[in-house]
């Protein structure tokens, strides 16, 4: 890696990163999407609003600013916690950066007392499907339609 990764929390003045972040990271798989899951997927510049009101959005920087990933997450009941739109630029994948985004992730629904953190992925994703079973999270069996595609929800249970 070169130089430090920051994760921090998104503002608005950076959604044109999040956006090349996500459409960067899902254009291979753009042809396995239906295009209204491949919208949804990589946002647009009204989407990202929501986005950016509903969840808390994190990015990660480099030392100059620049941005190479980013993740979701919010609190959607009592005790868990749901994670959607992780990415990172290509030249930036399998370099410890999606660690890094999910573990900040993780930890901020933790220190909010989240004990169940849930995501839900595609077919299409089984690199990222893999990163999330290496990394605690187990497929519940819930699959439900996303614009015509199958969505596996993943689960994982934090200690404590």
């Amino acid at each position: 890696m070169h130089g430090t990764i920051t994760i921090r929390k998104a503002v608005l003045a950076d959604t044109p990163v999040i956006l090349e972040c996500l459409r960067a990271a899902f254009e291979p798989y753009r042809r396995s999407y239906t295009p209204d899951g491949f919208t949804d997927t990589v946002l647009t510049p009204e989407t990202i609003q929501q986005r950016l009101s509903s969840m808390c959005v994190l990015i990660a920087v480099t030392e100059s600013g620049d941005a190479m990933g980013t993740i979701a997450y919010s609190l959607i009941g009592g005790n868990e916690g749901h994670l959607r739109g992780m990415a990172v630029l290509p030249d930036w994948q399998g370099r410890g950066v999606a660690e890094r985004l999910l573990r900040a992730a993780e930890t901020e629904l933790a220190s909010r007392n989240c004990q169940r953190i849930t995501l839900d992925t595609t077919e299409p994703l089984q690199r990222a499907m893999r990163f999330y079973e290496r990394h605690g999270y187990q497929r519940s069996g819930k699959i439900s339609d996303f614009f015509g595609m199958p969505l596996h929800e993943y689960v994982k249970d934090l200690p404590g």
